[in-house]
């Protein structure tokens, strides 16, 4: 290998992309409008789904907006993994809830359902499973429970757009689910995310609040107008996805084909190239259904692995610290499982543009280190 790095993760922009900005520029209507609600209506083709989808201008958004349109308010809590980007948690605490931190299932880092029964509380009013790595492995017995202790469930799909879970896709069914369009997911749209539920009155408070709380607004948006005489009842924040963003999106789910494709070899390859390395363990993820946003092992001398891979110009992370070691988030107890968990981790290069060569150098050097 030369001495360029091999990067983590990356955006895969094509002229597509850059032709489909310019004509939303050309147009002079950069805002929420036509190309917003043809994403919308594309990605509800591609799920194949009867949700209705509204989309907003990040992840977090989508989770903060769910949140709040389901009324949470402060002293409510929620159920969540501790092992999950800070946005999770950030979201919860926005609308005023506690999110409750969770223990997670050692070999699928999914939201462990015996932990977060135990910690059902009177304030409980939501769980938020976590779809890590892109996998979902757990969902069903999440909605049991969920149904027994009459709980909103709404899943953080941040990374998991274009996997499938019990052989349909994610999203083409449940309570609430919330997608990430950020720069190195599934698809991008620059920034964007969206909120995706079969629930109409949830759907209309959503529509509205991405819209500073302007009632109807959105299909006025839509035809390139705007409310000049409208009515405000309740909290708003301007968190719309703009055209621009939009017609990012639209190319990028019409390249989602190869994109899964690219990426679930990338993750076949690790497994069976480095399956006989006693000192790594992959999860127990079922990569004919998961498209990984990321690929992440569990490993022996993690630090000292991932300075060694870093000095051979191997970008490699940490997803996540948990954020119970947060101060912000520290409710005053341990999570033994996910803290062990967190001391093993590693994430290894997975996207789009890795070529053959680079993962090679990447499996090489994981072996070299372990030699």
């Amino acid at each position: 290998m030369n001495g360029n790095k091999i990067r983590l993760s990356k955006s895969s922009i094509s002229s597509l992309e850059k032709e489909a900005v310019l004509k939303v520029m050309e147009k002079e209507y950069l805002g929420m409008g036509e190309e917003v609600k043809l994403f919308e209506e594309k990605i509800k083709g591609y799920l194949q789904t009867d949700l209705d989808v509204v989309c907003v201008n990040t992840g977090t958004s989508a989770l903060h907006l769910s949140l709040s349109a389901l009324g949470l308010k402060d002293g409510d809590e929620v159920l969540v993994p501790s092992l999950t980007y800070v946005a999770s948690f950030q979201a919860i605490s926005a609308v005023g809830a506690i999110p409750i931190a969770c223990e997670v299932n050692p070999k699928t880092l999914f939201i462990d359902m015996q932990d977060a029964k135990k910690r059902i509380s009177k304030n409980t009013k939501a769980i938020m499973p976590i779809h890590y790595a892109s996998s979902s492995k757990g969902m069903k017995e999440v909605y049991d429970l969920a149904k027994k202790f009459d709980l909103r469930v709404v899943e953080d799909a941040a990374q998991a757009f274009g996997s499938k879970r019990d052989g349909e896709l994610i999203g083409s069914g449940g309570d609430i689910i919330c997608f990430s369009f950020d720069g190195i997911k599934n698809i991008t749209s620059g920034e964007g995310g969206a909120i995706l539920s079969s629930d109409q009155e949830f759907i209309r408070k959503v529509q509205d609040s991405r819209l500073l709380g302007v009632e109807k607004d959105t299909e006025k948006r839509y035809l390139k107008e705007r409310s000049w005489d409208f009515d405000v009842k309740e909290q708003g924040f301007r968190c719309h996805m703009s055209n621009i963003m939009a017609a990012i999106g639209i190319v990028q789910l019409d390249r989602l084909k190869k994109f899964k494709n690219k990426r679930q070899n990338i993750a076949q390859k690790y497994i069976e190239e480095l399956k006989n390395v006693k000192q790594l363990e992959i999860l127990d993820f079922d990569y004919d259904d998961v498209l990984p946003h990321i690929f992440v092992v569990k490993v022996q001398q993690r630090d000292e692995l991932r300075e060694y891979l870093i000095a051979n110009n191997i970008e490699c992370g940490i997803h996540y610290k948990p954020n119970h070691l947060l101060i912000k988030y520290n409710l005053g107890y341990n999570l033994p499982i996910t803290e062990k968990i967190y001391e093993q981790i590693l994430t290894l290069p997975c996207h789009y543009d890795l070529t053959e060569d680079e993962q090679d150098y990447v499996i090489e050097n994981i072996r070299g280190f372990y030699a």
